[in-house]
């Protein structure tokens, strides 16, 4: 098997591909974003990997995930860096959907302003969470780079697969929360 190969497929089909502008990219990825609600978490460290199925909000150009605990705090503990992976349901080639997004994760400190306004987006009373045995842990992920293979892409005259990766020069919108 010749696994550098296979890794560098995107790469060589990247490199001749029709690719969207950011700002256009940017507005497609978080309306696919938006128009979903869970996701896939990989973390890791060390010989620990860890792919939690879990929901997430989107605001402020970031990810937020409530969590009661669980194995990935783990390696979040360890190692900051994540990926996760949204998707809709396969029903056939021209009607793919998937994101992958890598980022950074943050603990959000429970009861915090942060950690407040996120309830509060989210109409979760925070005396009844209170109540609780434990807090819910709160994650932050800041995207770095997003890979997004849509199909929609093809029919705006684009390559179906489209990378954007975050510098000084592309700025998240913000979304209110």
């Amino acid at each position: 098997m010749d696994y550098q190969e296979a890794a560098s497929y995107w790469e060589k089909k990247d490199a001749c591909a029709r690719h969207m502008d950011s700002d256009s990219l940017l507005k497609e990825i978080e309306q696919f974003v938006l128009a979903h609600n869970t996701c896939a978490l990989a973390t890791g460290c060390r010989e620990f990997i860890r792919c939690t199925p879990i929901e997430y909000n989107y605001a402020r150009g970031k990810f937020w995930i409530l969590s009661e605990g669980g194995l990935k705090f783990s390696a979040l503990q360890e190692n900051s860096n994540v990926c996760l992976a949204i998707y809709g349901p396969y029903t056939g080639f021209d009607k793919l959907g998937g994101l992958q997004v890598t980022g950074t994760a943050a603990m959000i400190e429970p009861w915090s302003d942060a950690y407040m306004s996120l309830l509060d987006y989210r109409k979760l009373p925070a005396e009844s969470l209170r109540k609780l045995p434990n807090p819910l842990y709160l994650i932050c992920i800041t995207p770095t780079k997003f890979d997004f293979l849509w199909s929609g892409f093809k029919k705006l005259g684009y390559s179906t697969r489209q990378h954007l990766s975050l510098g000084n020069n592309v700025e998240l919108r913000v979304v209110s929360c």
